[in-house]
This record gives structure tokens, sequence and C-alpha cells, in this order.
């Protein structure tokens, strides 16, 4: 038998594919109990999950109303971007002189996997290796506060991108890949240019849906 510790990840993950995806709709209302059927699971662990994903601003959770899944406009996005850079960029910086020799080996097996999937065209292992990558990163930094300041801006800036990517992923993927590598290589200045390049992209990617 599964634990709800366990239950309560694998509710966290798939209530996430399922709002990355649309499959639930920004401004949308839901209750416990239809996120629950959904799922197929007990309340106890959709409710652990929601927690963590409210904490990551990717639900809103109104008492005795329902959850809600937030919209996503460009100037929120822009505002994000504007704090992720400096954080990031110090969190890769760090990540490249304490990376230890098993970690190293994690990065090369996730920046060649990213660049495989976009690819291939395979939208749900992208986003897979993404998560997996911004999980690597804070914790390759080896400081517990990166994972509270990186993973809402990370979730969130994930979100709207995806909601807003063009069909072609290399590009993106080729910018994850090389903070992977550079980090791997205990290369600080060129982890922190590819993480200011991957930002950039970011900015881009978002102004340019003010255009479309």
């Amino acid at each position: 038998m599964e634990s709800d510790f366990s239950l309560s990840d694998k509710a966290y993950e798939q209530l996430e594919y399922m709002i990355l995806l649309e499959e639930l709709k920004g401004g949308a209302m839901y209750s416990e109990k239809q996120l629950s059927e959904r799922l197929n699971m007990g309340r106890t662990p959709i409710r652990e999950a929601l927690q963590r994903l409210a904490w990551e601003q990717m639900v809103v959770i109104h008492p005795r109303r329902g959850i809600q899944i937030p919209e996503v406009s460009v100037e929120s996005q822009l505002k994000l971007l504007e704090v992720r850079r400096p954080i990031e960029a110090e969190c890769v910086r760090l990540a490249a002189q304490r990376v230890t020799e098993d970690q190293k080996g994690e990065m090369k097996v996730l920046a060649d996997g990213i660049v495989s999937c976009a690819r291939n065209h395979d939208d749900l292992a992208f986003l897979n290796y993404l998560r997996d990558i911004h999980a690597l990163l804070v914790k390759s930094a080896r400081n517990d506060f990166f994972i509270k300041a990186m993973r809402p801006l990370q979730g969130l800036s994930r979100r709207f991108w995806f909601l807003n990517k063009e069909p072609d992923t290399d590009h993106p993927a080729n910018l994850h890949a090389e903070i992977m590598r550079k980090i791997s290589e205990g290369n600080v200045d060129g982890a922190v240019q590819a993480s200011n390049n991957l930002i950039d992209y970011l900015v881009q990617n978002a102004k340019g849906t003010l255009i479309h």
C-alpha cells in the first residue's frame, strides 16, 4: 500500500500536469471532491498536494468555495523573471562550485534527455526533464533557502512558458542543457551566462505573446 506521502507527491505531479496542459482551466473553480474523483485518489493526498501548489501560487484555495486556477499574464511573467534572474544566477554560481561527482553525471543525463525529447516533440517528457533540471539545480547549490525561493518562480514561469511556447522547443531545450553542462564542468562564469541566456529567452518569449 502506498503511503499518504507518496500519494501526495503523485497527486501534486498530476495536478501540475493538468494545470500546465490546461486540463484545469485558468480562472475556473474546482472542488476537492471533483479533483479527488478525476485523479481517483482520497481527499488527504489531494489536500496536501493543493497546499503545496497554493504555496507555489499555482492554485488559490478559497475556503468553503473551492480551488481556483489563477490566470496568467505577460505582466506577471515579466515581473517574475526580474526576480528570478538574480536569484537563479546566484543559485547556478553556487551549484557550479558545490556540485558533486554524482550530480555531474545526473546533469549530463538530463542535458542529453531534454534535448532528445525536444527533438522528438514529446511535451510530457519535456516537462518531466524540466522539473528534474530545476530540482537538481537547487539541490546542487546545497542551500535549502534556494528551494523555498526558486520553486514558486520556476513553477509559475514554467506554466506561462508552456502555455505560450512555440512548437519547436529545440532552442529552450538547448538553453537548459547548457546550464547543466556548464555546472557539471564547474565553469562558474559559463553557467551564470547560460542562466542569463535562458532568462533573456523567457523575457523575449513573454514579450512575443503581446505581438501574437
